[in-house]
């Protein structure tokens, strides 16, 4: 299950959520991933994650280019940059998502669920994988798409099936050697939502194989999504990435940054004075 090692031209990418504004943790980790870039000769991509249209809004868009470049961030395939595999919007790439999906629901790989975030959390065996993620019971494990009740009002949403007990083993560029359990470390996720739009998994597997992505270089957070999205991978025959997972920046408190610490987001740092070198002092 193991990445190859990079053997292909150099290519990395950022791939923020427009959900709100950037804050100084995701500058700190695409900084990273720049300088891997630059390190290994290769070329930075910026994706636009925006495939969630009900949070992603297109001020955040703007926002997330201006405060890149304002940041000292070059990316060379993207936004504002063109190349062969625009668009970099993942709301305007639906039709691949789905393409991938068939492929894994017609390879066995894939079923529906009606199951609701309650029913998972009431049930006495769901419990907490490796990175505090509820570990799907099994409820509709056996179900197929033959087996849909026409008549039923919600729509399913569709999880991948992990080879429960099977090992998945990687190294990691900045973590080390890692080795997650499936069915223990992680369970059967979701690929697409009962709204229609696809999971993040699903997503970032399909963009990463089509944009030739050779380094994913993300925080640490998403060390275990490297096991299921790997999974992914196999199951759809394509060669995945290296991964390279940073430490996250966290407050005086020790909590990790979010979206929601609007006073170290870097629109605020900006009108606040201060200079991109002086933030970036020390990485």
């Amino acid at each position: 299950m193991a990445p190859a090692p990079l053997q292909r031209p150099y290519r990395g990418r950022i791939a923020p959520s427009p959900t709100g504004y950037l804050h100084l943790g995701h500058a700190r980790t695409f900084w990273r991933a720049q300088q891997r870039a630059r390190d290994h000769g290769g070329i930075l991509i910026l994706r636009n994650e925006n495939i969630d249209r009900a949070r992603c809004k297109p001020e955040f868009v703007e926002a997330m280019t201006e405060d890149l470049r304002w940041f000292g961030f070059d990316w060379q395939e993207g936004p504002d940059c063109g190349g062969p595999h625009a668009p970099y919007h993942q709301g305007d790439r639906h039709p691949l998502y789905r393409r991938a999906l068939e492929a894994l629901i017609d390879g066995g790989f894939a079923y529906p669920c009606t199951c609701s975030r309650k029913d998972i959390q009431s049930a006495a065996s769901a419990p907490q994988g490796a990175d505090d993620e509820l570990i799907y019971p099994g409820t509709c494990r056996t179900a197929s798409r033959s087996t849909l009740n026409p008549q039923t009002p919600t729509r399913p949403c569709w999880r991948f099936r992990v080879p429960d007990g099977e090992a998945v083993e990687f190294t990691d560029g900045a973590q080390g050697p890692q080795r997650l359990i499936a069915g223990r470390d992680f369970g059967d996720f979701v690929l697409w939502r009962n709204d229609d739009v696809p999971a993040y998994q699903l997503a970032v597997v399909v963009d990463d194989a089509a944009m030739d992505i050779t380094e994913v270089v993300r925080g640490e957070d998403l060390l275990v999504s490297t096991a299921r999205q790997l999974l992914l991978y196999r199951a759809l025959g394509l060669p995945p990435p290296a991964f390279y997972h940073c430490p996250l920046l966290k407050d005086e408190r020790g909590v990790r940054l979010a979206k929601r610490t609007a006073a170290l987001s870097l629109r605020a740092l900006r009108d606040q004075g201060e200079s991109p070198p002086a933030l970036r002092a020390g990485w």
